[in-house]
């Protein structure tokens, strides 16, 4: 087919677009510089690996974890597990483990706790964080050191939540093969796409920093949400192209496609924005890079992809092959014999569909949580789990000083069944039976440490005088206390700036001293707190867990009235998600469903129809959520937020299409034929987007062994299957049956009187008429009607029934009678 150059003289939009397709070449290369600095910047993206960080900071978890990294020093560890080895080779391995260099020390003894049933457990803390390359290198020495032995090791250590998932595109490639209408359209709308996700990747920098569940599943999503905008495209090319040369075919595509793209991405993009509104910073985070990839996609396809086109199109041109996608008249004609009997099932099915979501089993830690694949980390942790159970720690966060305090609320929670041990100065050992907190006189701490007791008055007395406690002095420093921990402290500092000198054993043994004495102070005590680490005998989440987080708080202020202390840990964490849920999910749920009703309600310009698309959108998200509950599997609360959010965004666009066909074809055929025809007509589109997205969220759900998104993929898919299910099989119902709801809440019935008409003979009319009659008439006439008809007549117009017309029953507005057409005369009254 020739290629015809000649500019176009149409419309605003047609000059638009006809500029862009004579530009190509321009774009082209404002693309590829575009695509190199994405390439580059994509180094620059910083990964947020920790999800508390988007807490919302009124939270104690967020606030604390402010406080704790602000104040202390937390050293990388690993639970390390060894299988089928005896309690003396344990003991060698043990030793072994300690040697190596970055390694503090690997807790193991002959308790339930460390040895059972052949297999050793070793608590290992190391030299550095957790991101440290010496705990990373030391982490990577233990793995080689008992590389012969059953081995299973749960650390964070060097782990790195932020690596990008590996989607595999051959499932995408397939359905776009059986979906597109030639084998060469496929590498343009992939080159659209990839084009499209490198460009959101690039930018993602301007953020700042990112989720780690923004940075791996933004990509999928935006393949399963943006590339139908690329189809419409494409398919609006094909058609013209079947009666145009290309260039005039793609600019009227072109200009075709943006208007009614830009409105399909409307419902997505507000779906998306309701997450914005949420408590929980993640939802914003996930809310600006998924609408940036929305709107980098739209730019893509109505800049990149027309030029595209025209490159391809000799190429598609030879490869057409048939549409491989079937009619689905059966469908459409047992939609209309079921109109009565689907819609009320369905009333009845979502009423048990809300119930069931509404006692969806919501979690909100993913540590117990299992994935399709798993991880070597994962696999270790389930094993050590089965074998020792859990170790549940959280962080005790208190004011600094005041060590009886300290002493007194580790001796409480101690007592508790529900504490299996605690870490803090007041328990940790300093040299013969006394601990760091333990108070000692000169005399004491000399008899201790084997200094002179004269020496050890005159240390007493600078301490006195470097605090300004000159009462010590003149009370007599022999009755004066001080906790070990600040006596080393100062006696470290003190022989640093050379005013005190010792020498022999006595310095050998305190070096060792100090430098334990110091990591105890960067893990449990800065200038303004103290830190209590606390291992439970509880679940990080659980009713009891919860009740028992308040009972500590209840010991904190007995001890420590009126002053602020923290707890912190998972469970805390999962207490405060657990408390902004509720709010976030009321806020969203109805959010989007408000944002797409406004949409709808000026796209169809019917305050019926929307209400009628939401209930079956908002029904297939609660028979989504019914799954958990009817499977007993706890899910993960985010996966909920998000998708739910996409649910209605997305897949309400599968109902808009089916609607708008509906719309349009009811004008010039009957209801219950325009449904046969517009379910035939969306057919092919719900199809390729809807299993687009089914299969990115199945793909996220299988591809990763992280909870978090393996929860998304996994609702996502599901959900847009059950999503197609209802607008395949029960909108059409509904459609048809509540034709008149439509009709009458339609803003183009101003001006009538909205008195439908239902009635059989003939009717001499002078105005306005609208309604059917063997199809749909919408004028101003003057003239005869005879036959069946059921309209509605504009006030001021003239309507003489004659004596033998015979009225009807009233159907549902804008259902057209079976018995025959009627017959329009253009006679005068």
């Amino acid at each position: 087919m020739a290629q015809n150059n000649k500019k176009d003289n149409g419309s605003g939009m047609e000059k638009v677009a006809a500029f862009i397709v004579d530009k190509r070449n321009l774009f082209f290369l404002l693309y590829i510089f575009a695509l190199i600095f994405s390439v580059i910047a994509r180094s620059w993206v910083q990964v947020e690996n920790d999800i508390t960080t988007y807490l919302p900071d009124s939270t104690e978890t967020r606030q604390g974890l402010t406080v704790m990294n602000d104040n202390f020093v937390t050293y990388g560890s690993a639970r390390v597990m060894v299988s089928n080895v005896s309690y003396a080779t344990a003991l060698e391995l043990q030793a072994a483990i300690e040697d190596i260099d970055g390694v503090t020390e690997a807790v193991f003894d002959d308790s339930a706790g460390h040895y059972t049933g052949a297999a050793a457990l070793f608590d290992v803390t190391f030299d550095g964080t957790e991101t440290d390359p010496v705990s990373v290198q030391a982490m990577e020495e233990i793995r080689q050191t008992l590389a012969g032995y059953d081995l299973y090791v749960d650390t964070r250590v060097g782990v790195d939540d932020s690596a990008q998932l590996e989607s595999e595109m051959v499932v995408i490639v397939a359905v776009l093969l059986l979906t597109s209408r030639a084998y060469a359209e496929v590498p343009v709308l992939l080159l659209t796409f990839l084009t499209a996700a490198l460009l959101n990747m690039g930018t993602n920098f301007l953020l700042g920093k990112i989720s780690f569940i923004s940075n791996s599943v933004t990509v999928v999503l935006q393949l399963a949400l943006a590339i139908d905008y690329a189809i419409i495209l494409c398919h609006r090319y094909s058609d013209e192209h079947e009666t145009k040369p290309a260039r005039e075919a793609c600019v009227i595509a072109l200009s075709k496609a943006i208007p009614e793209i830009s409105s399909s991405s409307l419902t997505t993009i507000s779906g998306l924005a309701a997450l914005s509104f949420m408590q929980f910073g993640i939802g914003r985070d996930l809310s600006v890079v998924l609408i940036k990839a929305i709107l980098f996609s739209l730019l893509s396809v109505f800049t990149l992809m027309p030029g595209l086109l025209m490159l391809f199109s000799p190429l598609i041109d030879k490869t057409k092959h048939k549409n491989l996608i079937p009619k689905i008249t059966a469908v459409g004609k047992a939609a209309v014999k079921t109109r009565y009997i689907v819609p009320p099932i369905f009333a009845v099915v979502l009423a048990g569909a809300f119930w069931f979501a509404s006692q969806c089993p919501y979690c909100y830690s993913y540590t117990d949580l299992t994935t399709p694949k798993q991880s070597e980390s994962q696999i270790a942790y389930q094993k050590i789990k089965n074998t020792f159970g859990t170790s549940n720690m959280v962080a005790v966060i208190v004011p600094k000083g005041d060590y009886k305090a300290e002493a007194a609320v580790q001796r409480e929670l101690d007592e508790m069944p529900e504490v299996k041990s605690t870490t803090g100065l007041a328990n940790v050992e300093a040299m013969d039976g006394y601990m760091l907190a333990d108070a000692l006189t000169p005399r004491q701490f000399s008899e201790l440490v084997g200094l002179d007791n004269e020496v050890a008055k005159v240390l007493y007395s600078a301490y006195a005088v470097h605090l300004d406690q000159y009462g010590e002095l003149i009370n007599g420093i022999e009755n004066y206390d001080v906790p070990l921990f600040d006596m080393f402290m100062f006696l470290k500092e003190e022989m640093e700036d050379g005013n005190i000198t010792l020498e022999g054993d006595v310095q050998d043994t305190l070096d060792d001293l100090f430098d334990q004495l110091e990591k105890a102070k960067l893990q449990l005590q800065s200038e303004e707190y103290s830190r209590l680490v606390v291992y439970l005998n509880l679940p990080e989440e659980s009713d009891e867990t919860f009740a028992f987080l308040g009972t500590i708080h209840e010991v904190l202020e007995r001890h420590y009235p009126r002053q602020q202390c923290y707890v912190v840990g998972n469970s805390t964490s999962a207490l405060d998600l657990s408390s902004s849920f509720v709010n976030d999910n009321n806020l969203i749920s109805v959010l989007s469903a408000l944002f797409v009703i406004l949409i709808l309600l000026f796209t169809f310009q019917s305050a019926g129809l929307p209400v009628l698309l939401i209930i079956v959108i908002q029904g297939a998200i609660w028979m989504n959520f019914s799954f958990p509950t009817l499977s007993d599997t706890p899910l993960y609360f985010l996966g909920y937020l998000i998708v739910s959010s996409i649910q209605m965004g997305a897949n309400i666009d599968y109902a808009i299409v089916i609607s708008s066909h509906y719309s349009e074809l009811k004008h010039t055929m009957p209801p219950k034929q325009a449904i046969v025809e517009a379910l035939n007509s969306s057919f092919p589109t719900i199809f390729t987007s809807g299993s687009i997205l089914a299969s990115a969220g199945i793909l996220i759900s299988m591809l990763t062994t992280n909870p978090v998104i393996c929860a998304i993929g996994t609702c996502l898919g599901r959900g847009t299957l059950i999503s197609i299910c209802l607008v395949l099989g029960v909108l059409p119902q509904i459609l048809v049956l509540g034709d008149s709801i439509i009709e009458r809440t339609s803003f183009e019935m101003k001006g009538l009187t909205g008195i439908t008409h239902t009635a059989t003979g003939t009717m001499h009319v002078n105005g306005h008429v609208r309604g059917y009659i063997s199809g749909m008439v919408d004028v101003d006439m003057k003239g005869v009607l005879r036959g069946q008809f059921n309209a509605a007549i504009s006030t001021g117009t003239t309507v003489d029934m004659m004596e033998e017309s015979v009225s009807l029953p009233e159907t549902i507005e804008g259902e057209a009678t079976e018995k025959g057409g009627a017959e329009l005369e253009n006679e005068t009254v």
